[in-house]
């Protein structure tokens, strides 16, 4: 399954873009039951921006959280792996060194008190922490005091942002996740559906509670786009659900994909004369920070976020 809609936005980093349309091309497999959440972020390590990419993972067996940090050249990754939900509780808060590119990282996490809303990744009541040079480059979680205080280190002059993220959910009608489209705060997404009965099949798509759309006749309808505004902001919103109607896997589970992408559509943005294609990225796809293009790169930054939710339906 692959959408063929063109975003037509500029890229940060060439190996980002190409990573961003390889998950849209390979999803996982429909056997597996795995719960995921994937998130990449920019940040400013030693100078440079580089991906990192923070991965929730939970079965029946295993909780775990791996923190992954591409080299500036982007041969290797460096990648620190912590239970959440170890046997012994003190590990449920700790710190790990990592080297990467030569330089001195420290990973420090706090999970004791973390509260769970049916995803892997926790919902509040937890931080985890990437520092480098005495700077806390990557904060995750709502607990920023105790981070810093723990970690004795400074926020960061430059502030990481996520690039997007990417959620396995695995349900029989209803898919939740949240993600933020701007500034303020988180939105809780919802896509409920009904495929089976004597009525046609319908698909239900709410963020913050509000249903924005709805698909009927979703047999004729399974691919689709439609762009709503949330706090005053365009979101577009693509989704392809042709497994959930028409899967010939025979193992009775299919998935359909949803993206949302916060402003307008291409048409849209030319329409207002959008002068966004006329930025000039470094071949390398790594940025200085140094230079007085940051403002601007970390503009075009926050306007790429995209979230892609891998719907997993269970019969």
């Amino acid at each position: 399954m692959s959408f063929h809609y063109n975003f037509g936005l500029p890229s940060l980093t060439s190996r980002s873009s190409t990573t961003v349309q390889r998950t849209t091309e390979e999803p996982p497999p429909n056997k597996t039951t795995q719960s995921t959440v994937i998130c990449v972020y920019q940040a400013n390590i030693a100078g440079y921006w580089r991906n990192v990419t923070v991965s929730w993972c939970r079965n029946l067996m295993h909780h775990s959280l791996h923190v992954s940090i591409e080299s500036v050249g982007g041969e290797a990754n460096y990648t620190c792996k912590i239970d959440v939900k170890p046997w012994n509780f003190w590990s449920k808060k700790g710190y790990k060194t990592i080297e990467v590119d030569g330089n001195q990282m420290e990973v420090y996490w706090d999970l004791r008190s973390a509260k769970f809303s049916g995803s892997p990744e926790p919902s509040s009541d937890y931080y985890v922490a990437l520092v480098s040079d005495e700077e806390v480059v990557l904060l995750l979680g709502d607990y920023k005091k105790k981070a810093y205080k723990r970690t004795k280190s400074r926020p960061a002059f430059i502030d990481a942002v996520q690039y997007y993220k990417k959620e396995n959910v695995f349900a029989k009608k209803s898919f939740s996740t949240r993600a933020k489209f701007d500034d303020r705060r988180e939105s809780d997404i919802v896509v409920e559906s009904s495929t089976s009965g004597p009525k046609d099949p319908e698909m239900w798509i709410s963020i913050d509670g509000i249903v924005l759309i709805h698909v009927k006749n979703l047999q004729w309808k399974f691919r689709g786009n439609q762009t709503v505004r949330v706090n005053k902001l365009p979101v577009q919103v693509l989704w392809d659900v042709h497994d959930w109607l028409f899967s010939s896997s025979g193992t009775g589970t299919g998935h359909g994909l949803f993206i949302f992408k916060p402003g307008p559509s291409e048409a849209e943005s030319e329409k207002e004369g959008s002068d966004l294609g006329d930025h000039e990225s470094d071949d390398s796809g790594y940025y200085s920070t140094m230079s007085n293009d940051y403002q601007s790169t970390k503009s075009y930054t926050s306007n790429e976020f995209c979230l892609f939710l891998y719907a997993w339906k269970l019969e």
